[in-house]
């Protein structure tokens, strides 16, 4: 095990062979963050929850806030307990399983926020932002209403980063271009903001698409799948024919072999990152 010292984040997507697809390709047809949620929530708790190691980055880039919006907020993982927290979701399904220790939710958009100008010392967001009908305007909205912004998001602009979709979901990189997704460039210079990485670690507790990359037999479970917006949004054939042929290179060790150098890492470079103004 490397020191505390020691980076051990690494790109997924360095290892193996280059992105082979199979068969044409389907397009996904957006649905807004609402019906997504609205659909897949049902089970969302079951996978999705705080991962301490990034909970505790996200904590102290919010500095000494005292208030703290968090919005998209969902069921409120990664509120920080010892602050003064109000949380925005537009999401029915999602506000209903809000988490007992949770913080007050109202029923809100990133995009409008019913808040006063600097009405909060920081503002909040974690893995929410690429569902967001206008980030920019989002963004905005939050640096209006707080002194500080705190974004938790990930850079997808590589796909070959992560070996998930390389080498099985080719789908992905016609998922973004069938989606008008700002660029990490574009999101920085909307609030000014600073980018610090996220180094994903081997165990992740929050089940979000890339937090499985030393563990892919999680993908093979239904209800690790459901937990993740991108296969809903990618459709049932490609989230089949990925999960077959993962099914069959892990049989075969031919994942092992062309992921060999993962098998000792204890986090990731995935494009995780903050955004922090």
């Amino acid at each position: 095990m490397p020191g505390a010292g020691e980076s051990t984040a690494f790109r997924v997507g360095r290892a193996g062979c280059s992105l082979q697809r199979r068969g044409p390709t389907r397009k996904a047809v957006p649905m807004s963050r609402v019906q997504l949620y609205d659909t897949i929530g049902a089970t969302y708790t079951v996978t999705r929850r705080t991962e301490p190691r990034i909970a505790a980055q996200i904590w102290a880039a919010l500095g000494d806030a005292r208030t703290v919006l968090n919005v998209g907020a969902g069921t409120g993982s990664y509120e920080p307990p010892d602050r003064h927290v109000l949380a925005v979701e537009p999401s029915a399904l999602m506000r209903s399983q809000r988490l007992p220790d949770a913080a007050p939710c109202l029923a809100g958009s990133a995009e409008n926020l019913p808040f006063d100008d600097q009405s909060f010392d920081a503002a909040m967001a974690v893995c929410t932002v690429h569902h967001w009908q206008d980030p920019i305007a989002g963004l905005r909205e939050m640096r209006r209403v707080a002194r500080r912004v705190v974004v938790f998001l990930f850079d997808t602009s590589d796909p070959s980063l992560f070996w998930l979709t390389r080498d099985y979901l080719p789908e992905f990189a016609d998922l973004r271009a069938c989606r008008v997704l700002a660029s990490l460039t574009e999101l920085v210079g909307a609030i000014g903001a600073r980018t610090d990485p996220v180094p994903i670690p081997w165990d992740c507790a929050d089940g979000f698409f890339e937090a499985y990359w030393r563990r892919p037999e999680a993908y093979l479970d239904e209800n690790v799948r459901r937990g993740i917006s991108v296969w809903d949004a990618v459709g049932p054939d490609a989230e089949q024919r990925a999960v077959h042929s993962l099914r069959d290179d892990l049989a075969s060790g031919r994942w092992a072999e062309r992921n060999r150098d993962l098998v000792d890492l204890d986090a990731a470079e995935l494009g995780a990152r903050l955004l922090i103004a």
